[in-house]
């Protein structure tokens, strides 16, 4: 075979392999391969506030003897499936929010709490129940003669959380508070009594 002829050869065989290579190449380019975005999440930590109405008149929250419930909040979430549990403590100013005893009335001035929290998850709407331990002050009114400082009892709630762009969310929530046995010194003696609380307070966290 003379010497140009395979020049000839050779030379096809290599354009051949490159128009192959630039085939390939250009089927990469121009099929992508599509990738899921990332499942929201609400595990992390959050830090919030809230401001709500606290009252003792059930089922009507807006009857005498009303106060206004306004706090900051700090938790933690884990979720796992559509399933999320935490914890969450909050701190709040009650407003004076009475509560009639015998021979006189209390007054709900402070109240700390620790809950445990427990939910569903629908994309981006968490709908959850809570419970906890709660700490309440109370200040003396009408003829009540002492104050009866931070007395101990037991929170249940539920509530409904909404997450928006940015790690804001928003709630609503509600919480009723019982504190038992609670010791009162009027002119007519002493007495105990089981003070019963509810509080609606919407808020909103950021979450990290």
């Amino acid at each position: 075979m003379r010497q140009s002829s395979k020049l000839s050869i050779w030379s096809g065989l290599t354009l051949l392999a490159l128009c192959g290579a630039q085939s390939s190449r250009a089927a990469d380019f121009s099929a992508p391969t599509y990738q899921d975005p990332p499942a929201f999440s609400w595990s992390g930590a959050y830090v919030g506030a809230h401001g709500g109405l606290g009252f003792t008149g059930s089922p009507n929250p807006f009857a005498d003897r009303n106060g206004v419930a306004l706090g900051v909040q700090a938790g933690y979430n884990m979720q796992a499936g559509p399933g999320i549990v935490g914890a969450e403590i909050e701190g709040s100013y009650l407003g004076d929010t009475e509560h009639k005893v015998n021979g006189g009335k209390l007054k709900e001035k402070w109240r700390g709490a620790i809950k445990a929290k427990a939910g569903l998850t629908f994309d981006q709407t968490l709908v959850y129940g809570t419970a906890g331990y709660a700490m309440t002050s109370y200040k003396k009114g009408g003829d009540v003669r002492n104050d009866v400082g931070f007395k101990g009892g037991y929170l249940l709630g539920a509530g409904v959380e909404q997450a928006f762009a940015g790690g804001l969310s928003a709630k609503l929530e509600y919480n009723y508070i019982t504190t038992p046995d609670v010791r009162t010194y009027t002119s007519s003696g002493s007495s105990e009594k089981d003070i019963n609380s509810h509080v609606i307070k919407a808020g909103i966290n950021m979450r990290f």
